[in-house]
């Protein structure tokens, strides 16, 4: 996020609590510059806390993905681990081990057939989604190069429901986007039309496990399939990558049926968001392929810095190994069957929210949760007395953060309101929200227009 420079506020001073005024430095604590005096320890935290108080509280939050509770012997662990750099393989052998376990984990989770691929957390998927475009990028080009062609006009094929991640890959590194638009009444892509994007120059195609907008998945094996026909038909082969941010740590527990990872011999890389539905707080990513060749050597650096030699492909490099041992500790402390529970409980917490407000007069309901805990909202077609922004400002008077947004392309004559439904949000919760939201619909629907 860029953040502006206040050059005019540059003597501005912090308001402070008549109570600390023994404990402040003298003259007050400066908003926008280093303080000439230092303060004591209780004195800094407890300034701080008195801003934080203005933010909402996280467990009302259902715009975000990110998990917002973890246990308590998961903070110590956290709060213990944060001095260990991930990346000093030398000095912390036991840290890196633990992320050697979590790749395993995640690739038997994903049913690699063999084993025998490769991968790592990240500092989140936005990471993890930069590192599978660049080993697509790099493999397409030596494929190109190989064969004595020009490789120099890579494109991706991808959905417009993608997360902003995938145009930031783009533009970064110098891909045509391909947008195939999401359409009624799934929400999601066509796959044809994702196959009809594609030629020579497509290093790969993105399908999404669970979009941000409203949670619905991409048809993975029927998008595979027609690239299989196209293949056969053009002897064109284009790569898969998953972007399994959300469901990859829902679909496992849920939908074990549903064939959307190493299964397909054409996926070739995944990658998911362990601060997500992998219950972690921010930030952790993974990012595995299916086989080491999928991972160009170039990619690729070997660092002696910190004693030894260790291989490495992330952007990031220096990281606190706390988000992986946090990652760990929800893997053994849950287990397959907990977090199969945890994310079911989310999933019929959505279900019941998604039949109670598909009764509330003037809404509809568009994504029900029947692929990720998520319900998405529109406002019914021809209804004039509000629009999701009118309701998303009422439910915040309330302290629900209920984002309302337009659909991508070419949707974006729909507005819609989306809830994300995280471990920890109760039945008695998702009580608590259609009183207020059955409330505020019908005042508006009344005409009642207070500000």
């Amino acid at each position: 996020m860029l953040r502006p420079i206040h050059a005019d506020r540059r003597e501005e001073v912090l308001p402070v609590n008549p109570l600390y005024s023994g404990l402040v430095p003298a003259g007050g604590v400066p908003r926008f510059q280093l303080s000439q005096q230092s303060m004591t320890a209780d004195a800094a935290s407890a300034l701080i806390r008195d801003e934080l108080i203005l933010e909402s509280h996280a467990r009302l939050n259902l715009a975000t993905y990110c998990t917002t509770w973890m246990e308590p012997q998961a903070r110590e662990l956290i709060a213990e681990c944060l001095d260990r750099n991930l990346m000093d393989h030398d000095q912390y052998p036991q840290t890196a081990d633990i992320e050697t376990r979590c790749v395993n984990i995640l690739t038997n989770l994903w049913n690699d057939p063999d084993g025998v691929g490769v991968g790592a957390s990240t500092a989140g998927s936005s990471e993890a989604a930069m590192l599978a475009g660049l080993a697509m990028k790099f493999a397409w080009r030596n494929r190109r190069r190989a064969a004595g062609l020009v490789a120099d006009r890579p494109n991706m094929v991808m959905s417009t429901a993608v997360h902003t991640c995938w145009p930031k890959f783009c533009r970064y590194w110098d891909v045509e986007p391909r947008y195939v638009p999401i359409s009624e009444p799934d929400y999601c892509v066509d796959p044809d039309e994702v196959a009809a994007a594609c030629d020579e120059n497509t290093i790969g195609v993105v399908a999404i496990l669970g979009s941000s907008a409203l949670g619905k998945y991409d048809p993975v094996a029927e998008i595979s399939g027609r690239l299989d026909r196209l293949q056969a038909e053009r002897d064109l082969n284009v790569p898969i990558h998953v972007d399994a941010a959300v469901g990859g740590f829902i679909t496992p527990f849920l939908d074990p049926e549903r064939v959307w990872d190493f299964r397909l011999p054409r996926v070739r890389s995944i990658n998911a968001s362990g601060h997500k539905f992998g219950l972690v707080y921010p930030g952790v990513g993974w990012i595995l392929w299916e086989d080491r060749a999928d991972l160009p050597e170039e990619l690729v650096f070997d660092c002696e810095l910190l004693g030894g030699c260790v291989p490495t492909f992330t952007l990031n490099f220096s990281r606190s190994g706390a988000p992986v041992v946090a990652q760990y500790y929800s893997f053994l402390r849950l287990g397959f069957d907990g977090f199969q529970a945890v994310q079911h409980t989310s999933r019929e917490v959505a279900s019941f929210l998604a039949k109670e407000i598909a009764q509330i007069p003037g809404l509809d309901v568009i994504a029900d949760g029947v692929d990720l805990p998520v319900v998405g909202i529109r406002v019914r077609p021809g209804e004039e007395a509000m629009t999701v922004f009118d309701i998303h400002d009422r439910m915040r008077r309330h302290g629900w953060q209920i984002p309302a947004y337009y659909l991508p392309p070419d949707l974006e004559h729909i507005g819609v309101l989306r809830l994300v439904i995280r471990h920890g949000f109760s039945q008695d919760m998702a009580e608590h929200l259609l009183r207020d939201l059955r409330t505020e619909v019908t005042s508006l629907l009344q005409g009642d227009s207070r500000p």
